[in-house]
């Protein structure tokens, strides 16, 4: 997958928004709250994955506990360690965990999401 391909999926989630951090990282985030992230090479992506994807993910060997959030169930692959369908839907997958977990109040004041 692409930069630009993944930044437009990514962007496609409802209210998504994506922040330079941490240097030069790019952080995709819900309401405040991240679900993805790459280096600005494009080189590293990490994002928030159910627990059984986490273990499916790293015990395959397709993917490494993502530093410091690996505790949260964040994964780091390659753009190319994943066929980009599949990590197209591991990004929407996160998406969806990050956004179930904000208040009620919150999800309300967001555009309509159908996932």
């Amino acid at each position: 997958m692409t930069p630009a391909a993944f930044r437009k999926h990514a962007l496609s989630l409802p209210g998504t928004e994506c922040v330079e951090q941490w240097g030069d990282d790019h952080v995709y985030k819900i309401a405040g709250k991240m679900f993805a992230v790459t280096d600005k090479a494009f080189t590293k992506i990490s994002f928030k994955c159910s627990d059984e994807a986490f273990h499916i993910l790293t015990e395959s060997g397709a993917a490494i506990p993502a530093p410091y959030l690996a505790r949260a169930k964040w994964v780091r692959v390659t753009p190319d360690a994943l066929p980009a369908a599949e990590l197209r839907e591991r990004i929407h997958q996160a998406y969806a965990i990050v956004r179930r977990g904000l208040t009620k109040k919150v999800q309300a004041a967001l555009p309509l999401y159908e996932g």
